[in-house]
């Protein structure tokens, strides 16, 4: 049998074990229902996968890549989804996914975080004013300092939006394992309701250098880049899925990709990106099913190690 970038079918069970959580959106094409994290800020549930916008939502108007994008919303909403990630940074896709939410009436079904990315105050106050504006929410779910970008200026800014309505929350952002520390020196300091980071089953330092902070100060944690940019499908191309994924429900690499992560209690919400719906549904299967304990979680770090 051929294999794709992910999908390698082998009869897998679909039984449901204990989910983390109860509240959780419901799928209308399979009614499993999507575990869910609490926000520690507040105790808000969020469903464990949603997804990102990097270069997957940067497009013009051109009617069939809107009617793909709209396909990609439809799936998440669909699974019980919820959170989607932006940025000034990714061209278009503000606007995208603003202009397709009001053209689903969709909205009040999206937790919109997106981010402010360039220095000073006065231009961070036009800039998160704009992605309001692209996005047409008056009020932004989240609001994060993107790639750390002039921080201690933009942190003062996002405090006072919160305080006066605009924000329900705040965050800050980075990719790579050299910030880390930083992002962890950060969160003992200042009080935030989210970090975002790099974090996948290739590059794990994050478990060291930033989850225990963030579990100790009870800031939740969003994990960006789960598949590297893509390039993990290479690393498993042509390779069965094990016969032990079945025991946490998997039917493809992405699936036991971010269940890997959604394994870990510090992360809140995993946010692959995708362009195509049929990716899209198959990454939102990681979030039902049985979760990886932490023996589990080992042996799939192992199995992966040793490719």
């Amino acid at each position: 049998m051929a294999i794709d970038r992910r999908h390698v079918l082998i009869g897998v069970g679909a039984g449901i074990g204990a989910t983390l959580g109860s509240g959780a959106g419901t799928s209308s094409a399979t009614g499993e229902t999507m575990h869910i994290r609490k926000i520690p800020s507040t105790g808000e549930a969020m469903p464990v996968v949603g997804f990102g916008t990097w270069q997957t939502f940067d497009i013009g108007n051109d009617r069939a890549e809107r009617a793909q994008r709209r396909e990609v919303l439809e799936a998440l909403f669909a699974a019980g989804g919820r959170m989607s990630d932006s940025s000034p940074m990714y061209g278009r896709s503000e606007a995208v996914v603003g202009d397709l939410l009001a053209v689903m009436g969709a909205r009040d079904k999206a937790f919109l975080a997106t981010k402010v990315w360039t220095s000073g105050e006065k231009a961070g106050l036009a800039q998160m004013k704009a992605s309001s504006d692209k996005m047409r929410a008056p009020v932004i779910d989240l609001m994060q300092i993107h790639n750390l970008v002039d921080w201690r200026v933009h942190l003062k800014t996002l405090r006072a939006a919160k305080d006066a309505g605009r924000y329900r929350y705040i965050g800050i952002t980075h990719y790579t394992v050299p910030a880390l520390d930083e992002l962890a020196a950060i969160l003992k300091n200042e009080k935030l309701d989210f970090v975002q980071m790099g974090y996948s089953l290739a590059t794990r330092a994050a478990e060291q250098l930033l989850l225990p902070v963030a579990q100790e100060r009870g800031v939740a944690v969003i994990a960006n880049q789960p598949f590297d940019s893509g390039t993990m499908f290479a690393k498993v191309k042509g390779r069965p899925l094990p016969e032990w994924a079945g025991e946490i429900d998997c039917t493809s690499w992405a699936q036991i990709m971010l269940k890997y992560l959604i394994g870990h209690p510090a992360v809140t919400c995993v946010i692959p990106g995708t362009a195509r719906p049929d990716h899209a549904k198959d990454n939102l299967a990681a979030g039902v099913g049985r979760i990886p304990d932490m023996a589990q979680r080992r042996r799939i770090a192992e199995a992966w190690d040793r490719f």
